[in-house]
């Protein structure tokens, strides 16, 4: 596992990206650290891809909603937003026929979709949600997942109760959030 980020990174260096190595090592340290095997982390990576490329294949899904769907061992997080009701249930019925294996949480709005200005928003609360984890020394924030849409926080992983409970308590006081949604898997420490 090191000799591959290492490998990356050196990949990186050469291309003068040096922002990126520090990503890549990161990134590295996160899967080196997760709960999950390696054959699970790259089926969950490329569950994620199928749901991106099965739902643009609707167009009435792809011009009209913002839904994305983010897997974690097997399990689908459906976060965005879909201006009714059947358009929400034609995307969460797409999903479920790819047969991804795992529980399926439907958190998609009834509502318009964000403006690049909230999804802009959305990247720079992300940023400081995994800014304060990184800084907070008890918490192994490789084993959280943040993904942030329109204000609401989704904390993501396989981790013990008190680390989970710490990384809520880092976010809820984070600013901007207007609300926590947690889809953790908890393990014993």
């Amino acid at each position: 596992m090191i000799k591959a980020v290492l490998i990356i990174a050196t990949l990186f260096l050469l291309q003068g990206c040096a922002g990126v190595v520090m990503v890549g090592a990161v990134g590295g340290a996160k899967m080196a650290n997760d709960e999950r095997s390696m054959s699970t982390q790259i089926s969950d990576t490329n569950a994620d891809f199928e749901i991106t490329s099965a739902l643009a294949k609707h167009q009435d899904i792809h011009k009209q909603t913002n839904i994305t769907g983010v897997v974690l061992n097997s399990n689908v997080l459906m976060i965005g937003q879909s201006p009714n009701s059947m358009l929400r249930d034609k995307a969460v019925k797409v999903v479920q026929e790819l047969e991804i294996g795992g529980k399926l949480h439907n958190q998609i709005r009834i509502g318009n979709p964000t403006s690049f200005t909230t999804r802009s928003n959305d990247t720079w609360i992300t940023t400081k949600v995994k800014t304060r984890m990184l800084n907070e020394k008890t918490l192994d924030m490789t084993r959280v997942k943040v993904v942030t849409e329109n204000g609401e926080v989704f904390l993501l992983g396989i981790i013990p109760r008190d680390q989970a409970d710490l990384a809520v308590e880092i976010t809820r006081n984070t600013s901007g959030v207007r609300k926590v949604i947690k889809v953790f898997e908890y393990i014993d420490p």
